[in-house]
């Protein structure tokens, strides 16, 4: 059976939540929208108080409001409960704490490379052995991701995509791209999976802050 699409409003909003402060065509993209359609529903939601522009120094984009985020949750939770996927969702979120555990072990790692002299010194990749270690620990949870994330896209198609992401992001890693283990403005492994942590605490509705 093929999971449900979400309706283009809900993806719009929930785009805006996961991926932070992001313009007009981020947000279109994030799940394959129409630009013009995306912009009017921004403008929409503008309208409602759940949203905001903002700009500064040359750059801005949307966020979401108080309001918006209770209002993002709200339709989650309706929509979660129409096909029946909340068990499921937790049981796949009780299964990647762990898993987020070793990633942000991994991303510490990865820019962090104690001496004896300075336990906070920064990684300089000059130690292959180092990197190669912290690349192969990110296969492991890659490899981790994949059934989980098999579960969640067939539950509802917008949770599609997570595990391949990943894995481009570390195969570009691999091939000497070092930006794409951690950094925030390509779609790294370590934002990917920040995405992923945020829309699982955002359709279950708990508070990042209470995790274990």
């Amino acid at each position: 059976m093929t999971p449900p699409d979400s309706a283009p409003d809900l993806l719009v909003l929930h785009a805006v939540r996961i991926t932070g402060l992001a313009d007009t065509q981020v947000v279109a993209h994030r799940y394959g929208l129409d630009p013009a359609g995306t912009k009017e529903l921004l403008l929409d939601a503008e309208a409602h108080g759940w949203v905001e522009h903002t700009s500064f120094a040359g750059t801005g984009g949307w966020s979401l409001t108080e309001r918006g985020r209770a209002e993002n949750e709200r339709r989650l939770a309706a929509e979660l409960a129409g096909v029946g996927g909340a068990g499921e969702v937790r049981d796949v979120y009780r299964a990647f704490l762990p898993l987020n555990a070793l990633l942000l072990r991994a991303c510490t790692d990865w820019q962090l490379r104690p001496t004896a002299g300075d336990r906070l010194a920064i990684n300089d990749h000059s130690d292959r052995a180092w990197d190669a270690r912290v690349l192969r620990e990110l296969e492991e949870i890659g490899d981790g991701l994949r059934p989980l994330a098999g579960r969640l896209g067939s539950i509802l198609t917008r949770f599609r995509g997570y595990d391949s992401r990943f894995a481009a992001a570390l195969a570009r890693a691999r091939s000497g791209e070092d930006a794409w283990v951690d950094r925030t403005d390509v779609d790294s492994c370590h934002r990917v999976w920040f995405e992923l942590h945020e829309d699982l605490i955002a359709t279950l509705g708990l508070d990042r802050n209470a995790e274990p």
